[in-house]
């Protein structure tokens, strides 16, 4: 004997809402697991490079350490050069009355931005004195005990020659440095130039004055 079945009729509304839920969270979970499969936290491009450049920073800032070391080399003196030292001749007067004799000194100035060394000792220091074309005395010709004294001179500071020398108004040569009396040089007015030197670097103006 068949048992006849009922005619299927149509679902309650509230079942097909539920199918339509749960059919919309699978496709909402298959998103999510795409996006974390792409984009892993602590992974992207962004973060890395974000990483790498603060690493970098961190390798190429450089330390208090290494900072004080650069300030501390930077300021150590250097060699005095023509570059970084100004070298003036000096005359106490410019003109000299008949039987006066001229006292000349030099002034050497460090024009640069640290502290340089430079011998100032007599041996290195060259005065000389000139008359148009003529070279009349050089203090090296007859120098006597010519000493050496390195010395550091401080950014913008000065050092003057001390004792000045005195000019006996005569000409120099070394095979005149014995004889009782040296010729004197041309006076009545006659103009000359004293150029001064220290360890190699010269002045760069001479000092004028005239002899009567």
């Amino acid at each position: 004997m068949s048992t006849n079945q009922g005619p299927r009729g149509r679902q309650p509304r509230s079942v097909y809402i539920k199918r339509r839920l749960w059919v919309l969270a699978g496709l909402i979970a298959v998103i999510a697991i795409i996006v974390l499969l792409v984009w892993r936290p602590g992974s992207s491009s962004g973060a890395e490079d974000s990483k790498n450049n603060a690493s970098q920073s961190e390798t190429t800032k450089p330390s208090p350490k290494e900072t004080a070391a650069e300030e501390k080399t930077s300021s150590e003196p250097v060699a005095c050069t023509k570059d970084n030292v100004e070298i003036v001749a000096k005359t106490d007067k410019t003109t000299y009355a008949s039987g006066e004799k001229p006292k000349l000194s030099l002034t050497i100035t460090n024009i640069g931005d640290v502290a340089c060394i430079i011998d100032v000792g007599t041996s290195q220091q060259v005065f000389t004195i000139t008359s148009g074309k003529d070279t009349y005395w050089t203090s090296t010709d007859c120098q006597v005990e010519p000493t050496n004294a390195e010395t550091t001179i401080e950014a913008g500071k000065s050092l003057t020659s001390e004792p000045a020398i005195e000019w006996d108004r005569t000409r120099s040569n070394p095979d005149t440095c014995d004889a009782e009396k040296r010729d004197a040089v041309p006076a009545d007015g006659a103009s000359y130039h004293l150029k001064t030197s220290v360890a190699g670097i010269e002045s760069k103006d001479s000092a004028q004055f005239a002899l009567y």
